[in-house]
Parts: C-alpha cells; structure tokens; sequence
C-alpha cells in the first residue's frame, strides 16, 4: 500500500467516526445505520446492548435516543491500524446528557473499532464501546428548547 492510499484510508476512517458522532446528534438514524456494513454490529457491554445489521442498528439507535431529553458527544481522534482493506482503531468519547426521567450522565468513553473497506467506502464492521468513566451526578446547566427539541 502506498503512503498516500495510507494517507487517504486513515483520513477516510476518521471522516467515518465523526459522521457517526454528527448523525447521532442530530438524530440522523438512517446516516448512522449506513456507516456500517450490512451486517456490521454496534455494543454497549455496560448497557447489555447489541444490534446487528444495519436494521437493528437503525431501530436502536432511535430507541435510544427517545429517552434523552438532551444528549451531547464528542469524539476525540484515536488510533488507526490499516490492514489492507480491514482496519482496527480505537476513537475516543466524551458524553453528556440528561434523560427524560430526569437523571443526569457524564462518561468518557473508547469506541474499539473494526472497519471495512466496501465499493461505497469505508464502514464499520463492529463498533464495542467502553465507559471508562462515570459521573451521575446532576448536570447544572441546561439545554434551551431540551423539552422534545431535535435541534
């Protein structure tokens, strides 16, 4: 592989998480579910949930996110190791929101990666995600327009 297809691939998988983070906030499901492969596979081990298939990740995602009345993430760069057309990498979370129960939630967290070149792209093969760090403790501040508000 030549340093430029190197190049490329690494900057391809990192426009890939951040889509990922920017779909989820802005409530995008259908773009998230298609930045994995068909038969790709999304864990939260400390929530005991696993989707599989774009499908089960797509109605995931939007059970998910109807109990947050409001929900931020960030994510940070991490590592890339090209393998040919597979890659492996970790990316880097920071998380903040408060659920409609009222309950608050701060974590820091790793995605551990596998990707996939396909025709359309690079994709996820499997995202398994790791709290690293936990803070329940009541948010004090708010989000305008939180109530029900997408944006």
């Amino acid at each position: 592989m030549s340093n430029l297809q190197a190049i490329a691939d690494r900057f391809e998988i990192e426009a890939l998480r951040g889509e990922f983070t920017d779909a989820g906030m802005m409530r995008d499901y259908d773009r998230l579910a298609s930045l994995f492969t068909q038969d790709g596979v999304w864990r939260i081990p400390d929530a005991n949930v696993q989707f599989v298939s774009r499908e089960e990740i797509r109605a995931g995602i939007e059970r998910l996110q109807v109990l947050w009345d409001y929900f931020v993430q960030t994510a940070h760069p991490g590592t890339i190791q090209l393998e040919g057309d597979t890659a492996v990498g970790r990316a880097y979370i920071a998380e903040f929101g408060r659920f409609r129960d009222g309950s608050s939630h701060l974590n820091y967290s790793v995605y551990h990666d596998r990707y996939r070149r396909t025709p359309d792209g690079w994709k996820f093969a499997e995202r398994v995600y790791e709290v690293r760090y936990l803070d329940t403790t009541p948010l004090a501040g708010s989000a305008p327009n939180a109530a029900g508000g997408d944006r």
